[in-house]
């Protein structure tokens, strides 16, 4: 097969006329030459740091859409499913990965559960993570977000990351906002890469300092006008992901929307694919092909460099998407889960007090770290209840794994005037997760989750919307579109019920992962991401 147009050399910086010849998923010859083609071939884009399980879909279906926006692999970590099925979910993920084209390059998940402070569905040791470095399935000790037990010279904690030493694979770190000495030390743990760069300053500092720092731009967590006027300068230690990428967000583009905002910045070409195709191959030692001679076959075909649209993608000579159409097929496989609490009442959700002053989390608009703001109490027959008209509404994260008391807080900017929203997916241990208006709204939505044994919804006086998630309570058995348009029609719910954020499921998903600044709240309570402790609703 030989395919004609204007070869991008990325790590030559020059594009020249020609044609590749492959043969037995292979680049057997790249020719110059002049025809009359042109489009343009370069390497396939890397996601360099992802959650499949974000959105939404299992690895084989998610594959079906990444492609067709030129996407050839990703370095993904399974920590959610994990985090709800130990080292059987991240086998789940490896073995149907593997029965589609999609290069998924799964790491093994250093923090499950991520932190002791909250109820997981299992427990991944230094012991399990010896025994995945040691499997070739696994490329990488994924994010480090015990980034304390890293400081404090935490014996389990160094135990993981020798275990990955040994084996010669690298350690992803997740470190949001540490510098000076500190970010010194997690760095001389052996620790190479952080996606959780919120600044300009703190950026570069780590880059300064050896690390590689991944630009994310995901459906909540978007840090790309941060950072990226680090690139020109950086370009060969900088690289891109999405980190969690909601499913109708994903129908819509993937890395290529990152190249086609890079260079209409007017960041140079090569230096923006460098970070795109190039960067998460080299780090992660990816067997991705470059598009040199030898490769495997793995490139994509554009109308431009300035638009980024995805004619074509070749997997190992194979194409795979088209024109927006994905050759990628179905596949069958077991629906596994982990459930196991029995539905609520209203009076569970309940917080009785007399404090005049409450502690608020308040969420921020596209970014996982959270700021401690006061309030005044609204109190109701002597229970702590939602305020509307301050947008101060109750919010509850119940345990799935087993029946206890659901903990209850309180949060700002959700906006909802009516209803509940709710959600399984809570990172990190994906307990339930639901802001609402009213105590027997929150109960609803909860209860909705629990009868479906997973999923996302929506509730108010007159409807239920929900879209159910049986595996592990975070993915869906159905396909991107048939998930997208749902998970459309639910966030559009949620946003005519008074929600003005512009991923409310996404943001309230993160509104339980403790490991991220500055105030969240587990099953267990609300907590105090700066020192690492449980706090107080009530201010007295």
């Amino acid at each position: 097969m030989i395919i004609q147009g204007n070869i991008v050399d990325i790590q030559n910086k020059r594009i020249f006329k020609g044609e590749i010849e492959i043969e037995n998923g292979k680049i057997k010859e790249i020719r110059e030459g002049n025809h009359s083609v042109e489009n343009y071939i370069l390497p396939g884009f890397v996601d360099a740091h992802i959650h499949i399980e974000s959105s939404m879909l299992v690895p084989s279906e998610f594959a079906k859409i990444a492609v067709t926006h030129g996407t050839v692999a990703t370095v993904s970590d399974p920590h959610e499913i994990a985090n709800v099925l130990g080292v059987k979910g991240v086998d789940f993920m490896i073995e149907n990965g593997k029965k589609v084209p999609l290069k998924f390059n799964f790491g093994a998940p250093s923090c499950v559960p991520a932190t002791s402070f909250e109820s997981a569905g299992a427990i991944i040791n230094a012991d399990d993570i010896k025994l995945m470095m040691e499997n070739t399935d696994i490329k990488y000790l994924a994010e480090m977000m015990n980034y304390p037990g890293v400081l404090f010279d935490d014996e389990e904690v160094r135990a993981k990351i020798q275990h990955a030493k040994n084996n010669n694979k690298p350690i992803d770190g997740h470190a949001p906002g540490l510098r000076g000495d500190a970010i010194t030390k997690y760095i001389s743990a052996g620790i190479s890469t952080d996606h959780e760069c919120f600044t300009y300053e703190e950026a570069l500092e780590k880059l300064q300092k050896g690390m590689k720092v991944i630009v994310r731009e995901g459906s909540a967590a978007k840090n790309f006008e941060a950072l990226i006027d680090l690139l020109p300068e950086h370009y060969e230690n900088m690289m891109f992901c999405s980190d969690d990428k909601h499913p109708d967000d994903l129908l819509l583009g993937h890395m290529n929307q990152l190249c086609e905002r890079a260079v209409a910045k007017g960041m140079d070409v090569f230096k923006v694919l460098q970070a795109a195709c190039i960067n998460p191959v080299k780090h992660y030692k990816l067997d991705v092909g470059l598009l040199q001679n030898g490769d495997n076959a793995d490139f994509i075909v554009l109308e431009d460099l300035q638009k980024f649209k995805v004619l074509q993608t070749y997997i190992n000579g194979e194409l795979v998407a088209e024109k927006g159409k994905s050759f990628v097929k179905h596949v069958d496989f077991e629906v596994l889960n982990n459930f196991n609490t029995d539905k609520k009442k209203i009076s569970d959700f309940e917080f009785h007090s007399a404090a005049e002053k409450i502690r608020v989390i308040e969420a921020l608009d596209g970014e996982l770290v959270t700021n401690e703001i006061e309030a005044d109490s609204l109190i109701k027959e002597g229970n702590l209840v939602s305020n509307t008209k301050n947008d101060i509404l109750k919010m509850t994260v119940v345990n799935r794994y087993q029946n206890s008391e659901p903990s209850i807080a309180f949060i700002k900017n959700f906006g909802l005037k009516e209803g509940a929203i709710a959600s399984s997916v809570g990172h990190d241990s994906h307990n339930i997760i639901a802001v609402g208006v009213s105590d027997e709204m929150i109960c609803k939505a909860v209860n909705l989750i629990i009868e479906n044994k997973g999923g996302v919804c929506a509730v108010n006086a007159s409807e239920e919307k929900i879209v159910s998630l049986p595996v592990a309570g975070i993915m869906s058995d159905k396909s991107a579109v048939e998930i997208g348009k749902s998970y459309a029609e639910l966030d559009a719910m949620a946003k005519q019920m008074g929600s003005k954020l512009r991923a409310p499921y996404m943001t309230l998903s993160f509104m339980a992962l403790l490991v991220i600044p500055a105030l969240k709240l587990s099953d267990k309570g609300l907590f105090d991401g700066n020192t690492f402790q449980f706090t107080s609703v009530e201010i007295k």
